[in-house]
């Protein structure tokens, strides 16, 4: 885990409250950012992810990149490949893709943005093709990090995503890898 000291010179942020207009349960201590060396091989500002290890890396492009715990597809549910990061939001509304529905009938049309059952928690970075993206949690299913638990999306804690999302710069690749 970062310290406090260089958790606020990477521009990050330790305490509750609000973040990006986002309030947060007291629960700054559970990040899981860490600050880690990572070979050459990536750009600087990609976002690499790890579902073998449950990882996901923003790559600073300087032999190192900032390590979070994430959420990764369950069995059958995983995608690898190259993508890019095409939206930024907060507070986003989720609707159900067909397949969570068809598991899961009773769900609503659409969870509005900052609904405590909204799967995608305090801000998501939405991948290019297709339904997926990186985001945030709902406080109930906070205990899935770090293990195969999504539809194929990448799920971090809503501290992590608000966090790494003022890095990543819509246009980002996003490379899944085993």
């Amino acid at each position: 885990m970062l310290s406090r000291r260089e958790l606020v010179r990477l521009g990050g942020s330790l305490a509750a409250g609000s973040v990006a207009g986002v309030a947060l349960p007291n629960t700054a201590s559970a990040s899981t950012a860490a600050l880690v060396a990572f070979p050459q091989g990536y750009e600087p500002g990609a976002v690499v992810v790890s579902t073998r290890q449950r990882q996901l890396y923003f790559v600073q492009g300087d032999g190192t990149a900032i390590r979070y715990r994430v959420a990764v597809g369950k069995p059958g549910k995983q995608w690898f490949g190259t993508r890019v990061i095409d939206g930024k939001h907060v507070r986003p509304a989720w609707s159900p893709p067909a397949e969570v529905r068809r598991d899961r009938p009773g769900l609503p049309d659409v969870i509005p943005g900052g609904a405590p059952n909204n799967p995608m928690g305090a801000a998501a970075l939405t991948i290019a093709p297709g339904e997926y993206a990186i985001h945030g949690t709902s406080a109930s299913m906070r205990a899935s990090i770090g293990s195969y638990a999504s539809y194929g999306c990448i799920r971090m804690l809503d501290e992590d995503i608000l966090d790494l999302m003022p890095r990543v710069r819509v246009g980002a690749r996003i490379h899944v890898v085993p």
